[in-house]
C-alpha cells in the first residue's frame, strides 16, 4: 500500500449536458505529491472533469473526493493589463480579505522561486508568454493550498518557449511539493511531465487505458531522446489508436 495519500478520487463518472453524454464511467486518482496527466482529443471532456473536481458542476452518477484546497489554473491569460505584475498575482489574496501590503510581501516571498524577482513591478503588457504563465502559475499557487489544475498550461507558447517553460515547471512542482493534475493534447507533454498519464477518449469520454511513466535521472531536454521516453510514447499512441 502506497505511503502517499489520494489527493483526487473519481469513481465511476458520469455526466451529461442535455442529451448529450460528455463523461462516461470515469474513475482516475492523484496522489500527494504527483503530476498526472489527462491526455485526450479536442472536446473530449476533460475540462469538465476539472470543472467536477471544483464543484462548479455535479455528476449524475459516480463519486469524487478532493482531499485539500485546489487552485484552478485557466488555459487563458488572467492578467489584469493596468495593475503590476505584484499586484496582479496578489489579487486573489486581497478577494479573500487580505490587506493589500500583507498580500504583496506574501507574494514578494515567492518571485524568486517563481523566476519573478525584479519584474514585480512591471506591467504585464511587458513580459513574455512565459513570464506571464510564471506569475499565473504562482497566483495559481498562492491560493490553491496544495492541489493545482492546470488547462493546457503552455498551449499558446511557440515551441521554444514551451520546452523552457516545461523544464521550469518541473522543477518548481519539484521544491514547491504541489500536487499537479493537467490537461495536454501532447502526447510528449505529457510524458515529459507527468508520473502518470491517463489517456481518455473521444465524446463519451471513457479512460482508454493508464501509463506509468518512470525515469532513471531527472528529467532534461535529452530525456526526449531516451529510448524509455519513445516506448512510452509508442504506448500511448497505440492506446489512442485501439
Amino acid at each position: 500500500m502506497s505511503i502517499y495519500q489520494n489527493k483526487i478520487t473519481l469513481s465511476h463518472i458520469k455526466k451529461s449536458f442535455g442529451t448529450a453524454e460528455i463523461l462516461k464511467d470515469i474513475s482516475l486518482e492523484v496522489k500527494e505529491g504527483q503530476v498526472v496527466a489527462l491526455l485526450g482529443p479536442s472536446g473530449s471532456g476533460k475540462s469538465t472533469i476539472f470543472n467536477l473536481i471544483t464543484g462548479l458542476i455535479v455528476p449524475e452518477e459516480g463519486t469524487i473526493d478532493v482531499n485539500g484546497k485546489v487552485g484552478y489554473m485557466y488555459q487563458n491569460d488572467t492578467m489584469v493589463p493596468w495593475k503590476k505584475v505584484i499586484d496582479n498575482i496578489a489579487l486573489p489574496l486581497r478577494f479573500q480579505g487580505m490587506k493589500k501590503r500583507e498580500a504583496r510581501e506574501k507574494v514578494v516571498g515567492y518571485l524568486d522561486t517563481f523566476g519573478l524577482l525584479g519584474y514585480e513591478d512591471k506591467y504585464p503588457g511587458m513580459l513574455s508568454g512565459g513570464m506571464k504563465q510564471r506569475a499565473n502559475f504562482l497566483k495559481t499557487y498562492l491560493t490553491s493550498g496544495d492541489i493545482i489544475l492546470l488547462d493546457e498550461p503552455f498551449g499558446a507558447l511557440d515551441s521554444m518557449t514551451r520546452k523552457k517553460m516545461q523544464s521550469w515547471l518541473l522543477s518548481v512542482t519539484k521544491e514547491m511539493g504541489a500536487t499537479i493534475l493537467l490537461i495536454t493534447h501532447d502526447i510528449e507533454e505529457a510524458i515529459f511531465l507527468a508520473d502518470k498519464v491517463y489517456v481518455l477518449s473521444d465524446k463519451p469520454a471513457t479512460i482508454l487505458g493508464e501509463v506509468q511513466v518512470a525515469f532513471d535521472a531527472e528529467r532534461t531536454e535529452a530525456t526526449l531522446l531516451e529510448e524509455r521516453f519513445l516506448l512510452y510514447k509508442k504506448e500511448i499512441t497505440d492506446i489512442l489508436q485501439s
